[in-house]
């Protein structure tokens, strides 16, 4: 038996390979599925079984697209009553892929249709070896309960007695595969590993040595991170069936006159580094730097009914963002603007920009009493462990509904890790009227670096988007 698992950085999904001598599954495959046939033909096995836990909230999945590459059979969960053709598997139902026996439980929490696949490899015992738990529990964490209006509680109550009566009975050998590690917003407190067991997790894992059900509930329904709005529209997507990816639109090379006929009707998005906005940009763009966490974001800031055109620095790197966007269920992706922002100056075309100042400066002008408003966009978790004095916490996606609250007649001086979501945010504003938006470049990393104060706990993580440039 083999199993090989495959990370996509941003989104922090694991999918996997579940392999026996011919033939294998693919347990919750992402969108763009090129990946695995490749990995399968060096492993020489055919893909047979396509496995889904879930409806997936933060991708959309390559199910649709798998199977008909490949000619495999698509297994959902029965209470998922999803739309295309699949075998529903319920409690106790079970099959084999050559000697490696699944059976399944039905583990409702993270989602109310969720199951998790056993797995054992009848040729050396006849324990479970293995569990694929989706988004049930995580290595340090647990499935957030709170994805579904109004059932946060029932859902939580369920989750409880999903991990105590069914998963912390298998042996504490059982290797867990979840489908998401650190970085990942389905849970709250992952840990960097990506695999681990469940004695391990009995031991450390934090929402597992809550015993109390009111407690454990509390817990997880309590002072939990946002949810993006693409989260609703995934799992619809996901039960539905997602439109195969070779059926969507390649984006069209546009040139300038071109692209202005079409971006009065589109949404311009700007995956250029946040510098390189700062210096010129198209007037209404969207700022989401692709060095950032950009299929998350991208999936929450942008609405989804509008098409899209790409400014990007070249056609590889507008044709990456397509990927990611599908990836997030944004499938309206119709153009790019071909000669970038060299050819748009250069015909004279119009421009903004956002000044980018350093540490120093805005500490320097704090120093100096100067009129402004520092407007910090990190989450409000990161604002509450260490902030700049009187500067204002809005979270960037909610600067959409909540620039009201920002005053037009100063300068507005946005700051968040890195100088990523500060860009977006600046981008939101001034698509809101503002004028005189200045991002922080290097963010609250380089405030502390400079000395004007303590490390952000969030912003150093290993897994933060700005380490995986």
């Amino acid at each position: 038996m083999i199993i090989q698992q495959i990370f996509t950085e941003k989104i922090a999904h694991s999918s996997y390979i579940l392999a026996e001598d011919k033939t294998c599954a693919i347990i919750d495959p992402r969108r763009d599925i090129e990946i695995y046939l490749e990995l399968t033909r060096d492993l020489g096995v055919k893909i047979t079984h396509i496995l889904e836990t879930h409806l997936h909230a933060d991708f959309i999945s390559g199910h649709m697209d798998l199977a008909e590459r490949t000619g495999a059979t698509i297994y959902t969960p029965k209470s998922a009553n999803c739309d295309f053709r699949s075998v529903p598997l319920a409690e106790g139902d079970s099959f084999s892929i050559g000697d490696i026996k699944v059976d399944i439980l039905e583990t409702p929490g993270h989602t109310p249709e969720h199951i998790s696949y056993v797995i054992t490899d009848t040729s050396r015992g006849e324990e479970p070896v293995a569990l694929f738990c989706g988004d049930t529990m995580f290595v340090g964490d647990v499935g957030r309960p709170d994805l579904f209006p109004g059932r946060a509680e029932e859902l939580a109550s369920k989750l409880y007695d999903t991990l105590h009566e069914k998963l912390l009975k298998l042996p504490d050998f059982c290797e867990i595969y979840p489908a998401h590690g650190a970085g990942s917003l389905c849970g709250r407190a992952m840990a960097s590993k990506r695999t681990s067991t469940l004695g391990y997790e009995r031991n450390y894992n934090y929402a597992l040595k809550i015993n109390d059900r009111a407690d454990f509930i509390d817990s997880l329904t309590n002072n939990m991170p946002d949810a993006p709005d693409h989260f609703s529209r995934c799992t619809d997507i996901n039960r539905i069936g997602p439109d195969k990816v070779k059926e969507l639109h390649i984006p069209e090379a546009l040139e300038n006159d071109r692209f202005l006929e079409k971006m009065n009707t589109a949404i311009i998005l700007d995956v250029r580094s946040f510098e390189s906005f700062g210096g010129q940009h198209i007037p209404q763009a969207y700022n989401i730097d692709s060095n950032s966490n950009f299929p998350t974001y991208a999936g929450w800031l942008l609405p989804p009914e509008k098409d899209i055109l790409i400014v990007s620095d070249n056609y590889l790197q507008a044709l990456d963002a397509c990927t990611r966007l599908h990836r997030v269920g944004h499938d309206r992706v119709t153009g790019y603007l071909e000669n970038g922002m060299y050819g748009w100056v250069t015909d004279g075309l119009p421009t903004r920009h956002v000044p980018q100042i350093s540490s120093t400066e805005l500490h320097d002008r704090i120093t100096a009493g100067k009129e402004m408003t520092i407007l910090d966009v990190r989450a409000v978790s990161e604002y509450e462990d260490y902030h700049i004095e009187g500067a204002v916490n809005i979270p960037v996606q909610d600067l959409r509904e909540r620039y009201s609250e920002i005053k037009h007649d100063t300068e507005t001086i946005l700051i968040c890790g890195s100088g990523h979501r500060s860009s977006m945010g600046c981008s939101i504003l001034l698509q809101k009227g503002f004028s005189g938006v200045q991002n922080v470049a290097g963010g609250m990393i380089g405030y502390a670096a400079a000395g004007y104060g303590p490390e952000c706990p969030m912003c150093t993580l290993p897994w933060a988007p700005f380490k995986n440039k």
